[in-house]
This record gives C-alpha cells, structure tokens and sequence, in this order.
C-alpha cells in the first residue's frame, strides 16, 4: 500500500463544517483505495466561542496565538501539512506561517485552482464579513485572473454574516434564510457571475446541487479534494 502522508486539520470554527472535511477526506481515500483504507489524520478543535469574542475585540493576533498553539501540537504530533477547516481563519494566515514549519494548505489557492480547470473568469463570493469586507481569500484568488464579485451593501454583509454565526454555525438552516442567501447570489449573477464561490465553510450546508443555475465552488469539498491529493501524494 502506499504510504500516505500524515495531515492535520485544524478545526471546530466551526465543528459542523468540520465534520465535512472529516468525512470528505475519508471517503475520498476510501474510495481512492476501493476499500476501507483510512487516512493518518490529526485533529485539533479549536474554541469556537473563544475565536468568536476575539473576533467581536478585533484581536487577530490573540486569534493567530490560539492557531498557532494547534498547529505546534499538531507539528509534534507528527503532522507533515496542516489545513485550517474554514476561510476566515486565513485572515492570520501570514502570522502563523512565520512561527510553524509545517507547510499549510491554503483555501483560496485550492479553490482558485479549481476555478481555472473550469475556466471560468468571473464568480460570486460571500462568506464571513470578514471575508466580504477584506481581501486576505478574495485578492488570492483575483491574483489567478479571475474577476471576484463580493456584496457591497453593509445591511446585505451584516446579514450573512449573521445567518453564519447564530444559525448554521449551530447546524440549524432556516428556509427564510435559505432565500435570502439564494436572492443576494442571483444578484451576482445578474451581474455576470458565471459561477459562486461558497466562502464559509457553512454555507454549503444550505445549499445542494442544482439549487443555482451556475457553477457552485464548495470551498470545503474544494479544500478537502486538495487535501486528500496531498495525502495520497497527487500534488
């Protein structure tokens, strides 16, 4: 068999999406295998809550320490690559870098990669607000030609962010929501938007196949295809 690389995630921001990437990851080793080979996976579960009130303080850096902190854990423990299980922890990408030597799989990369496979030039974007608001995922990805349309309107952003945090963060998905979401992504689309990146790692439990009429960038599914392809020594 082939010796797979060891991974670590770091996660729980939230566990719901989390438990995506774990799953992801294992089914598309097994399914690499045609059988129940499993694998070596390191997890590290972040204080959601914790990361939250640093958040709501405007404290990165107290942020950067609690990843960092894993990611050393997850180093000791053997881990060969890390990934960190959503896109708004990226915003402290950069700072964790600099302190663990253990490479990281970025997020915005990966679905950037993807993007250009398809061939796609223009595409929607909606996440967190401080992904909507910042340019630490978007400008990564607009660095690979590709045009990244993010909602302008401050009520819009305050709007999904709060559907993020205080409903799927909690695996709940209202169906009031649900259409909210959907009219804010049709808009983009009305505005050229040949496809919609989906980046929260929460928004894909919202949404199914077939619910929009464009392409749908999953950034979860994306970031765990590119992590299973580092396990298995694809990439």
């Amino acid at each position: 068999m082939t010796k797979m690389k060891v991974l670590g995630l770091i996660g729980g921001t939230s566990w719901h999406s989390t438990t995506e990437y774990y799953r992801n990851i294992n089914q598309a080793v097994n399914d690499h295998f045609g059988d129940n080979t499993n694998p070596p996976l390191l997890l590290f579960n972040l204080n959601q809550s914790a990361v939250h009130a640093f958040q709501k303080e405007d404290n990165w850096e107290a942020i950067a320490d609690l990843i960092i902190e894993a990611a050393l854990s997850l180093q000791k423990a053997g881990a060969e690559a890390l990934i960190l299980c959503a896109n708004t922890p990226h915003r402290v990408y950069e700072l964790v870098s600099i302190r663990v030597k253990t490479p990281i799989l970025h997020i915005a990369d990966a679905t950037a990669a993807f993007i250009q496979k398809k061939g796609i030039k223009k595409v929607g974007f909606i996440g967190t607000k401080f992904t909507m608001e910042q340019n630490f995922i978007t400008d990564r990805i607009s660095q690979r030609g590709i045009e990244v349309l993010v909602p302008k309107d401050k009520e819009v952003i305050d709007e999904l962010h709060r559907i993020i945090q205080q409903e799927l963060t909690f695996g709940e998905v209202k169906e009031s929501s649900k259409a909210y979401v959907t009219n804010c992504l049709m808009s983009m689309i009305e505005q050229g938007a040949e496809g919609i990146i989906l980046g929260c790692t929460e928004f894909p439990l919202m949404f199914t196949a077939g619910d929009l009429p464009v392409s749908v960038f999953n950034t979860t599914e994306i970031h765990s295809k590119t992590a299973v392809d580092y396990i298995l020594g694809i990439a």
